[in-house]
Order: C-alpha cells, then sequence, then structure tokens
C-alpha cells in the first residue's frame, strides 16, 4: 500500500510546489506600504518660476537617507542640494539651487515605509514650460530584480520554517509524547530550525540592498550591514537570531533528555518545556509583529499582540497538521500514532482555528477599513482568497475530524489485544513450532552422538579429544540459530504491525485527509507570504481619496482632470490615460497627458493623439498631437479651445504597431 501512496505524495507535493511558483510569479514587485498622498510642485504643473524645495507627503511615516529625494533637471543632472528633512509629520522635502532654468524636472523617491517595505517612484513638473527631457523612470521600482525576488522567498520559508518548527515541538507536547522517540519529526522538527535560521540569516544580508540599490554586489556590503543593523527592521532580525539559539537548545532537551525521561519525570519536565516553548515562540512570532504591518497605523498597541497570537495560532494549526502528516506517514511500525494522540491534536486545531477566525477578522477591519476594499484593492482580493482557502482547510479538517473520531471508536470497540485474533493466533502457532524444532533438535543432535560414539569406540583418546571441539561447535551453531530465529520473529512481527495498520480504512482515510490538508495549507502560506507583501487596503484607499481630492482642488481652480480606461486588445495593452487642461478655458490652454498601467505605474506606448469636438454647434474633432515628455508623459502647449460648450474629449492610444483604440469622455469646458 506504501508503494500505491508514495507516488501520489510526490505528484501532489510538485503539483503545490508549481502552484507556489505561479502565486510568486503573478505576484509582481512588491507593493509599496506607505503611498505619496501630496507633493510640491504638483505632479505634471507648471510654475512661472522655481520653487526653492521640492516636498512629498506620505500616507505614513518613512525612513530616508541622503538620496532618498533626487530632484533631475531635463539633461538628467541633479539640481537638489542637501540631505532629505522631515518638515511636519509626514511631509519631506529637500531643498534645490537657486537659478533653476526653465524647462521639465523630474523628482525621483525611494524610501522605506514604517512597515518595513521599500517604497520608490517618480513625476515630473515644469518651471516656465514644458521641455523635453533625457530621464527615463520606467525602471524606477523597489524590491524588484534578483534581490527582491530572492528577498521574498527568504520571507516565506522563514515562515515556513517557524510553522514547522513550533507546530513540530507543540504536536510532540502537547498531542502525542511518544513521538520525542520518532526520528522522522526529529527530523521535521530540526529542519523547521534550520530553515528560519538561515532564512534570516539571508533577509539580513539581503536587506540593505533590497531597500537601497537592488544590486546583488551590495549584499555583502559590510557599510550596508551596519546601516541595517540600526534599523527596525534590522533589530527585529538580530533578536530573531537570538532567540532561535534558545530555541535549538529547547529542541535538544525535547529531542534528547526528554524522550529518555521514564513516563513520570515527563510529567514534571512537560509543563517547564511548556512554559519556556510558548516563551520563544511569543519571542519569534513578535520579532515580525514589531517590524510589519501590526507596528504601524491604526491601534499598534492592541495590532501587535493579536498578530501574536495570529501566528502562534497558525503555527499551532499548520504546523501540527504537517507533524501529523509525517507521524501518520513515516512513524515506525512499533510507534504507530494512536487515536488519542489524533483527538488531542484535533483540539488544538479547532482552537487554533478559532484564535485565528478572532485575530483574523480584527486584522482585516484595521487593514481594509471598508467593504468596498475588499473587491477595490489588491490587498482585499488576496484577503477573499486567503478566506476561500482557509474555509476549504476547515472544510477538509472537519472530514479528518470526523475519520479520527471513528479511529477513536474502532479503538473501543476492538482493543488492540483483540484487534487481529487470526494475527494473534498465527504468532501463537508460530511459537509453538519454533518451540518444538527447539525441543527436537536436542533429540537429533543426541542421536547422532549415539551413532558416533558407537563407530569411533576403538579409536581410543583420540576420539575423546575431538568430542570436546565437536560440542564447542554445536554451542556455537545453536547460538546462531537462535539469533536467526529471534531476527525473524522480529521481522515477521513488525511486517503484520505494519499490515494491520495500513489495512485500517479509518487510518488511511485519516492520513489522505490529511494530507490534502497539507496540501491546501502550502498554496495558503504562499497567499499569506504575499498578503504581507502588499499595501493594506486601508493605505490604498486613503492615497486615492487624497489624490481624487487633490484632483478636485484643481478643478475647482480652473483645470479640468479626465481619466479614461483603455484597453487595445493586444499584449500588455491594458492602462489608464490621464488628460489635464488647465486653465480649461476659452483660448490658450496647457494640456498633459499621462498614460498608467492597472498598477498606477507610468507605461510608455508609442503613440499618443487627442482630438476636441463640440458636437452640439458641430465643431471638430480639432486634433492634438503632443510632444513625449518623459515615461508615459505627454504635453502640449497653446491648445486652442474657440467656444464654450460640452466638449468630446477622445484620446487614441496605440501600445504595438496594430493595437490601438480610441476612448473618449464629455467635459465643460469654458
Amino acid at each position: 500500500m506504501n508503494q500505491t501512496i508514495a507516488p501520489r505524495v510526490r505528484t501532489l507535493v510538485l503539483l503545490l510546489l508549481a502552484a507556489t511558483g505561479l502565486l510568486f510569479a503573478g505576484a509582481g514587485p512588491v507593493s509599496a506600504h506607505a503611498a505619496v498622498t501630496g507633493s510640491a510642485p504638483q505632479q505634471g504643473a507648471v510654475v512661472d518660476k522655481a520653487p526653492t524645495q521640492v516636498s512629498l507627503t506620505f500616507s505614513e511615516k518613512v525612513a530616508l537617507s541622503g538620496d532618498s529625494l533626487r530632484v533631475l533637471d531635463p539633461k538628467g543632472k541633479r539640481v537638489d542640494r542637501g540631505d532629505p528633512a522631515n518638515l511636519t509629520g509626514t511631509t519631506y522635502a529637500v531643498k534645490l539651487h537657486g537659478g533653476l532654468p526653465d524647462g521639465t524636472y523630474t523628482v525621483t523617491y525611494q524610501v522605506v515605509s514604517e512597515d518595513s517595505h521599500p517604497v520608490a517612484g517618480a513625476y515630473t513638473f515644469s518651471i516656465g514650460a514644458p521641455s523635453q527631457t533625457t530621464v527615463s523612470v520606467s525602471g524606477q521600482t523597489a524590491g524588484g530584480g534578483v534581490v527582491g525576488t530572492l528577498y521574498g522567498f527568504g520571507r516565506y520559508v522563514s515562515y515556513a520554517g517557524f510553522i514547522v518548527m513550533v507546530g513540530g515541538a507543540a504536536f510532540v507536547l502537547a498531542c502525542w509524547q511518544r513521538g520525542a522517540g520518532v526520528r522522522a519529526l526529529q527530523r521535521l522538527t530540526v529542519a523547521g530550525w534550520l530553515a528560519l535560521t538561515a532564512a534570516t540569516l539571508g533577509l539580513l544580508l539581503l536587506r540593505g540592498s533590497y531597500t537601497g540599490s537592488g544590486k546583488v554586489g551590495d549584499v555583502f556590503d559590510l557599510d550596508l550591514l551596519g546601516q541595517v543593523l540600526q534599523t527596525k527592521t534590522g533589530a527585529a532580525l538580530v533578536s530573531r537570531l537570538l532567540l532561535l539559539a534558545a530555541a535549538a537548545l529547547f529542541i535538544a532537551v525535547l529531542f534528547g533528555a526528554y524522550e529518555k525521561r521514564e513516563d513520570e519525570e515527563k510529567r514534571d519536565l512537560t509543563f517547564g518545556l511548556a512554559v519556556g516553548g510558548v516563551v520563544v515562540s511569543a519571542g519569534l512570532a513578535a520579532s515580525w509583529a514589531m517590524s510589519e504591518h501590526a507596528s504601524t497605523g491604526l491601534q499598534a498597541g492592541i495590532a501587535m499582540p493579536v498578530d501574536i497570537i495570529h501566528l502562534l495560532a497558525v503555527a499551532g494549526w499548520l504546523g501540527g497538521l504537517a507533524a501529523l502528516l509525517v507521524a501518520l506517514y513515516r512513524a515506525p511500525a512499533d510507534t504507530p500514532v494512536d487515536a488519542l494522540a489524533v483527538r488531542r491534536f484535533s483540539r488544538l486545531a479547532f482552537g487554533s482555528v478559532l484564535a485565528l477566525v478572532a485575530t483574523g477578522i480584527y486584522q482585516s477591519w484595521r487593514q481594509l477599513g471598508s467593504w468596498t476594499a475588499f473587491t477595490d484593492t489588491r490587498y482585499g482580493q488576496l484577503l477573499l482568497v486567503k478566506i476561500g482557502l482557509v474555509a476549504v482547510l476547515v472544510g477538509i479538517a472537519w472530514v479528518s475530524r470526523r475519520w479520527t473520531g471513528r479511529l477513536a471508536e474502532a479503538v473501543v470497540v476492538k482493543p488492540r489485544e483483540e484487534s487481529d485474533p487470526v494475527a494473534v493466533a498465527d504468532t501463537d502457532t508460530d511459537t509453538d513450532a519454533e518451540t518444538d524444532a527447539d525441543e527436537k533438535e536436542p533429540a537429533r543432535a543426541g542421536a547422532s552422538g549415539s551413532g558416533s560414539a558407537s563407530a569411533s569406540a576403538g579409536k581410543g583418546a583420540a576420539a575423546s579429544g575431538k568430542k570436546g571441539a565437536a560440542g564447542s561447535d554445536k554451542a556455537d551453531g545453536e547460538s546462531q540459530r537462535a539469533a536467526q530465529l529471534a531476527r525473524q520473529r522480529a521481522a515477521i512481527d513488525t511486517a503484520r504491525r505494519k499490515e494491520r495498520r495500513d489495512a485500517d480504512p479509518n487510518r488511511f482515510g485519516l492520513r489522505r485527509s490529511v494530507l490534502a490538508e497539507a496540501g491546501v495549507a502550502v498554496v495558503l502560506l504562499a497567499v499569506t507570504t504575499m498578503l504581507t507583501s502588499t499595501e493594506p487596503g486601508r493605505t490604498e484607499e486613503e492615497a486615492k481619496a487624497a489624490t481624487s481630492a487633490s484632483a478636485a482642488d484643481a478643478s475647482s481652480a480652473g483645470a479640468l482632470t479626465l481619466d479614461m480606461s483603455f484597453d487595445t486588445g493586444g499584449e500588455d495593452g491594458k492602462g489608464v490615460v490621464r488628460v489635464d487642461l488647465d486653465p480649461a478655458r476659452v483660448g490658450g490652454n496647457e494640456m498633459h497627458v499621462y498614460v498608467q498601467r492597472p498598477n498606477g505605474r507610468a507605461f510608455d506606448i508609442p503613440e499618443v493623439k487627442v482630438a476636441f469636438t463640440l458636437e452640439s454647434q458641430d465643431i471638430g474633432p480639432l486634433p492634438v498631437v503632443p510632444d513625449h515628455i518623459t515615461t508615459g508623459h505627454w504635453s502640449a502647449s497653446g491648445v486652442q479651445i474657440p467656444v464654450a460648450g460640452e466638449w468630446k474629449v477622445s484620446v487614441t492610444v496605440r501600445t504595438s504597431d496594430i493595437d490601438q483604440t480610441t476612448v473618449s469622455k464629455n467635459a465643460q469646458i469654458g
């Protein structure tokens, strides 16, 4: 039966790894957790005289370095001076050189949000009038590239290692203390510790490059490492390493001294190990809670303890599930996991699920803030996927619970010593046969010895000498045969126990349902890791509201802003085009066109054309071909609107040689 199950296990594992890979492949670069909610000068603004500074306002506090805010002239030369400074709250500014000439300037920023994630972006403004610029900001990303991929993988491995290590130890202590002597469970827990330790070291080395240049060569830069150690995230990673040293001591005691103790001594030691394990596990969970989402934003003082409970509940459920799976498939035949242990884990998992639901509801409310954020933000969409996976997992767990109940009932109805009368009878028969054989062996040996003595009676003293040697050889032969029989008995006994274990339909059903649970848990962990690297829905909606308010202010001042979604039908053909018309009145106007991808990043396309039509008076279309300024930005000066009215503004976008479309909106101009 194991030969049939093994290929299924391997196939399922490969499918799960493939699914996890697809999830990561679709994740893209890490989303920002702090968003720009305002700037001065504003994006696309044309100012009459050069400003003395450029300021940016974020949705939360950020960490800056000397190069976090840069201002580049049309030729790409830096015109900022000094280090960026915090003006008030979440507003940061950098001074500019005096006497700047007219033209289009590019502002780039790369900062680290308070919840430890890098944030990068760029925009343009103009002095006097827009101009051509050599600055390209299409590659302005944060947390991307090879370093970003490695950092994301390290985060996944660290979560997985924590869950497996803590859940495996909890399963042994709380559910199946005999499992402390099972080599497969020992290897599982130690593997979790090794994975978490290696991932933490890797994250510490990658951190400087991940939040800075993104270059692989900077991974081993000691200066960057020193800067990382002074940050909140660096301190959390170092604390995690120190706690892992304590965890190593705990694991050594659990699978060493604890396993060798007698039952009475184990009871005394269990309480101490449980307390120590909870303290170390909570400390490890706090290293995430104190440096990521929970440490910033609304009610941080409540959110951090809730996050710790949430992580411990995940470890108790999913990590214990992994340990149960290993126990069901890899435990020795003479030490099978019993129904009592499975029922204990069922209670542990049920309590963990209740804790997950309670803490998950609070975290969802805190990170989303509204029902619409479930569908309108990436964080909300991922959260819906996670909720669905948890529901599936709970459903499978309910099936496992039913198998557990059947297994327990079978044990009660058919105790172990009476569970297989045929096997017991076979064992007794074999023992009797072996005893008869042992009794007959001396008789045969005696008869043979008597005949030999009669035949050699006339040979005198030489025969007497050989008799002693023959007796010694006979004793050695009997000892070897006894050892061989003992080995055969042990092998037969082990094979029969294993056969009875695999033949139990209740145990077989439980193993299959637990394997399915573990498969869903792998995908759930991947989604959770992506969720922790995605901008919270509340932050995203606040940033959208701030942008809308800014656009409304501009509109009330006489400017017109139109946003239109487009889809050319080709590959990478979706996006949003924005038309800014200032002052949106009869006569000459300044027009800026911005093209963005659905995720908000600048989108460079081959061609953009605009046309104005006043259908009520049969005027137009009046074509305008704006000049390309920078990535995703086109501009035109002196756009003439002859009369006031409700004009139809049409924008034609071409994303390839053959893929183009035209979108339009009506707006009151003049």
